[in-house]
C-alpha cells in the first residue's frame, strides 16, 4: 500500500489574473471569469500532470485569501479588524464584523463544484475554521447581536459548507487552522488556543465518524510572501492540543522546522489510534526545489517515529494563501510538488510498503 500524499491548497495564481484583479479592484468583477476559468483549468492540469494522486484547484477563486473568502463583500464587515504581523514586517487584516446576522457570502463547495468540471482525479476541498472567523466579532461585541448568536451561525453556515463539499465526493475536506500557533503567541496562557479548539470540536460534533474521517486540519506558522507568523512559537505548545481535535487527519507542517526530529516525538507521544498525519516535507516558502531524495529521506524519518499505517504526506502550507502573493512561481511550485510525489513514493519502496 502506498503512502498517501496531498497537497495543502493553494497555487500562485497566474501574473495575468493577479494583474487583471488589481486592475478592477475587486476579485468580484464578472470580467474576471474567464481568467478565473482559464487559471483552474490549468492549475488542475499541471496538477495531473505531477502524478498526484488528490489534487486541488488551487483555490484560484478565493479572492483575497484562504481566511476570508466567506465574507468579502459583506455589508456587515468593516475594514478595520484583526491583525497578523509577519515576520518579515508586513501585516494583513482581517475585516471586523459589525451585525447579523452572520451569513457566508459564498461557499467552498461552489469552488469544488467548479473544479469537478476539468477532471477526474480525486479532489480535496480547504475551508476555512470555526476559530478563524470567530475572529471577525469585536471584542466590544455588537449591539442587539450577542456573541452566542454570532458563534451558533458560525457553526451552522461552517457545518453546511463542509457538508455540501462531503456530498459532492470531496475526497477530504482540510480545515485550516493557521491561527492555532498564532493563538500561542498572542496568549501564552493557552486560553486562547483551547477555545479555538474547543469551539472547532464544536463543528466536528455535528458530524459521524465515518464522516469525520474524511475531514482533516491543517496546521502552520502561516506562509505570506516568504514569511511566516508564529514559527517562533514551539510546536510542543500546539501539538497536544491540536491532536484532541475530533477530525481523522491531520496536515502538519514539517520541513521548515529546524528541530524536525523533536517535533515527531511530541507528536508519537499524543498521538491517537485512527488518526492520520500527514507530515509536511515540502517548503513552499524555502526557494529552493526539493528534490525527491530530499523529499524520501524526511519521509523515512518521520517513519521512526509514525506507525506507517498512520503516516501521509503533504505541503507545509499552500503557496499561495493570499492571492497576490507572487514570491513564488507557478512552475516553482508544481516542481515542489511533483517531488513530494516522487520522494514519497521512493521512501514507500524503501519502507516495503510498494
Amino acid at each position: 500500500m502506498p503512502i498517501p500524499t496531498e497537497p495543502i491548497g493553494s497555487i500562485p495564481r497566474p501574473i495575468a489574473l493577479v494583474e487583471a484583479i488589481e486592475r478592477a479592484g475587486d476579485g468580484l468583477d464578472p470580467h474576471l471569469e474567464p481568467l478565473y476559468l482559464d487559471a483552474i483549468r490549468d492549475t488542475l492540469s499541471r496538477f495531473e500532470a505531477t502524478g498526484s494522486p488528490v489534487i486541488t484547484d488551487g483555490e484560484q477563486r478565493k479572492f483575497h485569501n484562504f481566511w476570508t473568502y466567506p465574507v468579502h463583500g459583506s455589508p456587515l464587515t468593516s475594514p478595520e479588524g484583526f491583525k497578523i504581523p509577519f515576520a518579515a514586517g508586513h501585516v494583513r487584516r482581517m475585516p471586523q464584523l459589525t451585525g447579523g446576522p452572520f451569513r457566508y457570502q459564498r461557499h467552498a463547495d461552489a469552488y469544488l463544484a467548479a473544479a469537478k468540471a476539468f477532471t477526474r482525479l480525486p479532489i480535496k476541498q480547504a475551508v476555512i475554521s470555526p476559530s478563524a472567523l470567530s475572529l471577525l466579532y469585536p471584542a466590544e461585541g455588537i449591539p442587539d447581536y450577542p456573541r452566542e448568536q454570532f458563534i451558533e451561525e458560525l457553526l451552522s453556515e461552517h457545518e453546511g459548507e463542509v457538508r455540501r463539499c462531503l456530498e459532492l465526493g470531496a475526497s477530504s475536506v482540510q480545515i485550516d487552522f493557521t491561527e492555532g500557533r498564532l493563538a500561542v503567541k498572542l496568549d501564552p496562557t493557552g486560553e486562547l488556543l483551547t477555545r479555538f479548539i474547543d469551539l472547532n470540536n464544536l463543528g466536528a460534533a455535528r458530524f459521524s465518524d465515518a464522516e469525520r474521517k474524511r475531514i482533516g486540519v491543517h496546521t502552520c506558522p502561516g506562509g505570506d510572501r516568504d514569511s511566516t507568523h508564529s514559527a517562533d512559537v514551539d510546536y510542543a505548545e500546539l501539538l497536544p492540543s491540536l491532536l484532541q481535535l475530533e477530525v481523522g487527519r491531520f496536515y502538519v507542517s514539517l520541513a521548515g522546522e529546524r528541530e524536525r526530529e523533536r517535533v515527531l516525538a511530541v507528536i508519537r507521544e499524543h498521538l491517537r489510534p485512527g488518526q492520520l498525519i500527514f507530515v509536511g516535507v515540502i517548503a513552499p516558502i524555502d526557494p529552493r526545489i526539493e528534490t525527491p531524495d530530499i523529499v524520501r529521506d524526511r519521509v523515512i524519518e518521520a517513519s521512526r517515529f509514525i506507525p506507517l499505517d498512520q503516516l501521509g504526506t503533504t505541503d507545509d502550507c499552500g503557496f499561495a494563501p493570499f492571492s497576490d502573493d507572487v514570491s513564488t512561481s507557478r512552475d516553482t511550485a508544481f516542481s515542489k510538488i511533483r517531488a513530494r510525489v516522487e520522494g514519497t513514493a521512493l521512501a514507500a519502496r524503501v519502507l516495503g510498503m510498494e
